[in-house]
């Protein structure tokens, strides 16, 4: 019989393949990277507020920082929680505890009351937080040659 298969039966077994099929795995990681940047922008919790633009660089930061938010309308926030400015300290001490000295974000709305922003960074400054900073939106501002004519 010419043509047809021996009787050892080596030639019709099924071999393991030694190479690995990478392409499911791709799929999941790309699946995984679109979800991620889908979600990524939406974590970012907060009072919106119109941050002044500056040229000063942005600071890099380790830890989540405590947060102080001034609207347009003078409401002051700690966090995303509106307080008076006579709960303020009270509140900052009870989340932060005596001995902070962890780094406090002050945003103040563009449109805010330069005098409400200055009260609140007195009234921090005084009951002990030294390590205060200021937030603004990175891009056109500060003062330009126009600016200065004027």
């Amino acid at each position: 019989m010419a043509g047809s298969v021996s009787s050892g039966g080596r030639r019709g077994r099924w071999k393991p393949q030694a190479e690995i099929n990478v392409t499911p795995f791709v799929d999941v990681m790309l699946v995984l990277l679109i979800v991620f940047m889908i979600t990524a922008p939406l974590l970012t919790v907060g009072v919106e507020v119109d941050l002044p633009e500056t040229d000063a660089q942005s600071m890099s930061a380790d830890a989540e920082p405590l947060t102080i938010t001034v609207g347009p309308n003078g409401e002051i926030f700690l966090q995303e929680t509106e307080v008076t400015i006579e709960q303020l300290v009270p509140r900052l001490r009870a989340i932060s505890g005596a001995g902070f000295d962890g780094r406090i974000f002050i945003r103040g709305d563009e449109n805010a009351n330069y005098g409400t922003v200055a009260r609140i960074m007195a009234r921090v400054s005084n009951a002990g937080y030294t390590n205060l900073g200021l937030v603004h939106s990175p891009g056109v501002g500060g003062s330009t040659e126009d600016d200065r004519d004027e």
